[in-house]
């Protein structure tokens, strides 16, 4: 099941879904302090393709992030990384001892061997 956490009736982006995983995630990530105010999903110019995510805890929002939340979880994504993980999926998943966000980004035409980047083209 998805959450689709953005309204799309009133906007020009697809929007960002959220696995149940990630929500209850982002959520125990929030009740460890109570200034964290969610997770912000962003991204930053690195690795062999060009572009990876970035994830913090977010104490204090920006005027330029779009805050989506729900059931408690928010995610805060800045304006200007919308045009690159538009569409986005955010899961949570465990691989053996890891365990780490996942994202399923549509528009993500190439990465790296890694796995690590991601180009859009």
């Amino acid at each position: 099941m998805y959450l689709e956490i953005l309204d799309l009736e009133n906007s020009m982006w697809k929007g960002l879904r959220l696995t149940n995983r990630a929500v209850k995630q982002i959520i125990h990530l929030s009740e460890r302090d109570p200034e964290i105010k969610g997770v912000q999903l962003d991204i930053k110019s690195s690795g062999c393709a060009g572009w990876s995510y970035a994830m913090k805890l977010v104490k204090d929002c920006s005027e330029n992030d779009l805050i989506f939340t729900h059931d408690g979880a928010s995610l805060f994504v800045p304006i200007r990384a919308m045009p690159y993980i538009d569409g986005t999926e955010v899961d949570y998943v465990r691989i053996g001892l890891n365990h780490m966000f996942k994202f399923n980004n549509p528009q993500a035409n190439n990465s790296c061997g890694c796995g690590e980047s991601f180009a859009i083209e």
